[in-house]
């Protein structure tokens, strides 16, 4: 959601037109978190001022003005040192207009310009007090208000560092957000710093650096220092001075390049080498230095924050011969889910070995319960998983809504263990539910995808989906990694139960045959296709399933209303007769799963039913079921695994119907209207 990207050349010649493309072409890879407009701002050709070129739309709108508006030689000199800042912006707080895009400025001479992911909760308290000073506000941003803080504390303390302006602005807002700002008053400097919203810092040097740690530098614990303009202001009045004692960290190499981003995606192309920002830090760059500051100490903080080696490769945020992200994405899992397998199943002696929780397994099973608590196609890789989960641990398994779950204050014991499912490892709801948790004494394990993201930083143990970089905002090698990772923390819980050996034996060896059998899947994309034809047009579709297939028709209906913009949903079979039945007629579309497991007999019921009221439902079957297909109009075939792996399977279908429907709508594919891939805000 939003996505901050910006560049500083120090020592390293670079021409304003070279950096604006460095700067466009960051845009280009953070897109598929969503957005609305976009925007850039560099100095001017003398050096003095600060130009902005904001526009509506995608990022080729903003690239083609940006070749309109700087033209002439002087944006091709090159310059030893320079900032530029940019954004893609998702609207919160004003509607999509080049006013309310980013860069956002504090005043007519563009003094300070701010980049800002997130929300400022306290921002109209902040802008009474800044009109009362005289400030006129051009939008109705929230981070408008943060550019014109910093320039009244810089008027107000002219003797303060960029770094301590920045820091006394964050200390008066409240929310989650990240922001990178820029000053003509303080050349060649940047300022980021993150709260509760994802932000890194890439660092490109010829050389590599003495150390793969920078040090974290505090303030003095100043006593309050209250100017007299603010004294009978209400807010802000506490302007703490936090004098660090060595400032920054010299680097040993001085030609250097700096990357802030909120996603490695931005900057894998250009360097490997990133720093993770926490909560509360303050990363400045000076003269080609780099310094990390911290606003709070707290007893757990490190000592210094590590240079991290990224193991992306820029291929994997390509599209390569794919029309789409998601297409590619989809394609994908069969290597995605052995990558999720890799180095932790062992078939030859059916073990399987989670290094993240190994050390927290005699602690689970003491548990209470296990509390999976996600949103969207996260959470639904909880239900997914639940049967099995609650079969192998003969525990109590709760799923939750992470927005449903903090509005009810949900009671959380010491002996709870929660796990926290998230693809981002950002996502703000499933993020705070994790801190009212941990703060209720809970065992924290976190299934993410995003290495150094906020919920994997903050668990005490997990899993990592290796699941490779997912670009589409519609979830799909996510969905299938997580329900994996799920399967396999569940078959760990159970290795020493004499009872359950049959039935993890069963699975494990499923588990070896999955990357073929969804491969096997992904042959019936024509035939998908075809089926699409006759959907896309219609307004609803209904997808019905229940055991363990009743996960596949929530998460199918999602797909099919994010991507297609059609209204859809995923029901229970066994409801049927309690209210959905009424909608079925000759005319409405009804995609059914009845696969031979468990609940067969019961799903045969439900398909009856529906045929009976004229209904034509769809079919998803197992190969050579042809009893099950003669009450079909039309059918999908899928190989026959065991019950609790099915899902995976029965997905893929309808990741390729929502797709082609998608298609054919018209609808973009990889960033559907309204939509972020990573949402931080709540």
């Amino acid at each position: 959601m939003c996505g901050i990207f910006a560049y500083l050349n120090y020592l390293t010649p670079k021409s304003r037109l070279e950096v604006l493309d460095l700067l466009v072409t960051g845009l280009k890879r953070l897109e598929y978190r969503g957005y609305d407009s976009t925007g850039v701002a560099i100095d001017s050709p003398d050096s003095k001022n600060i130009v902005m070129v904001k526009r509506m739309g995608k990022v080729k709108v903003l690239e083609d003005a940006i070749q309109e508006h700087f033209t002439g030689g002087e944006y091709s000199e090159p310059v030893a040192t320079h900032i530029g800042i940019a954004h893609t912006r998702w609207a919160t707080h004003g509607e999509p207009c080049e006013r309310n895009s980013h860069p956002q400025r504090s005043d007519e001479g563009n003094g300070f310009v701010v980049v800002h992911n997130g929300i400022i909760t306290n921002y109209n308290d902040v802008k009474t007090f800044l009109r009362k000073r005289g400030y006129e506000f051009e939008s109705e941003t929230d981070t408008e208000v943060f550019a014109k803080l910093v320039h009244h504390l810089w008027k107000t303390h002219p003797t303060y560092s960029f770094r301590e302006l920045v820091e006394q602005a964050i200390l008066q807002l409240e929310g989650a957000f990240a922001v990178a700002v820029k000053s003509k008053h303080f050349p060649g400097e940047c300022v980021a710093a993150r709260r509760s919203s994802p932000l890194l810092v890439g660092i490109k040097t010829k050389t590599r650096l003495a150390t793969d740690h920078i040090p974290i530098l505090y303030g003095k614990d100043d006593k309050k220092q209250t100017s007299d303009q603010d004294a009978d202001s209400g807010k802000p009045q506490v302007l703490p001075r936090s004098d660090s004692t060595s400032e920054f960290m010299p680097l040993e190499e001085k030609e250097v390049e700096y990357f802030f981003a909120s996603d490695a995606s931005a900057v894998i192309e250009h360097t490997n080498r990133v720093i993770y920002l926490e909560d509360d830090d303050v990363a400045a760059v000076r003269d080609g230095t780099l310094s990390i500051h911290r606003l709070k100490k707290s007893l757990d903080d490190p000592h210094a924050r590590e240079i991290t080696t990224l193991k992306m490769e820029i291929q994997q945020i390509m599209k390569g011969n794919y029309d789409y992200f998601m297409q590619k994405e989809i394609f994908e899992q069969p290597d995605s889910v052995v990558n999720t397998m890799r180095g932790r199943v062992r078939f030859d002696g059916n073990a399987i070995v989670l290094g993240g929780i190994k050390d927290y397994i005699p602690e689970i099973k003491r548990c209470r319960r296990l509390m999976l608590i996600g949103c969207g196609t996260s959470y639904h890789s909880a239900v997914a998983t639940r049967q099995l989960l609650e079969e192998l641990t003969e525990l109590p398994v709760m799923v939750e809504l992470a927005s449903d779950f903090l509005d009810r204050n949900t009671p959380i014991f010491r002996d709870d263990v929660c796990f926290f499912i998230s693809q981002s490892g950002e996502t703000a709801d499933t993020l705070m539910a994790l801190r009212y948790c941990k703060q209720r004494g809970a065992l924290i394990m976190g299934i993410t995808n995003t290495v150094g993201s906020s919920i994997c930083r903050e668990s005490h143990c997990g899993v990592h989906i290796n699941a490779g970089p997912e670009i589409g905002v519609a979830s799909t090698k996510a969905y299938t990694s997580q329900f994996i990772s799920l399967v396999m923390f569940a078959l760990v819980m159970s290795e020493d139960r004499l009872s359950l050996q049959q039935r993890r034996l069963e699975i494990l060896q499923a588990l070896s045959n999955l990357a073929d059998q969804i491969r096997k899947v992904l042959k019936l994309d024509s035939k998908v296709q075809e089926l699409a034809k006759d959907l896309y047009q219609h307004k609803s579709l209904l997808i019905m399933g229940r055991g363990y297939n009743f996960a596949t028709c929530l998460e199918g209906a999602l797909k099919v209303k994010e991507l297609t913009y059609m209204h859809s949903e995923g029901i229970m079979a066994g409801e049927l007769k309690h209210g959905p039945l009424a909608l079925v007629d000759d005319s409405m579309p009804v995609l059914m799963i009845v696969l031979r497991d468990p609940v067969y007999v019961k799903c045969m019921n439900a398909l009856q039913q529906v045929t009976s009221r004229k209904g034509c439902p769809i079919i998803i079957c197992e190969e050579g079921d042809e009893e099950t297909k003669a009450f079909s109009s039309r059918s999908l075939e899928i190989p026959r695994t065991v019950d609790c792996l099915q899902g995976i399977l029965t997905v893929i279908p309808m990741q390729l119907l929502s797709y082609h429907i998608a298609v054919l709508r018209g609808c973009d594919v990889d960033c559907p209207r309204n939509l972020a891939k990573s949402v931080t805000v709540e």
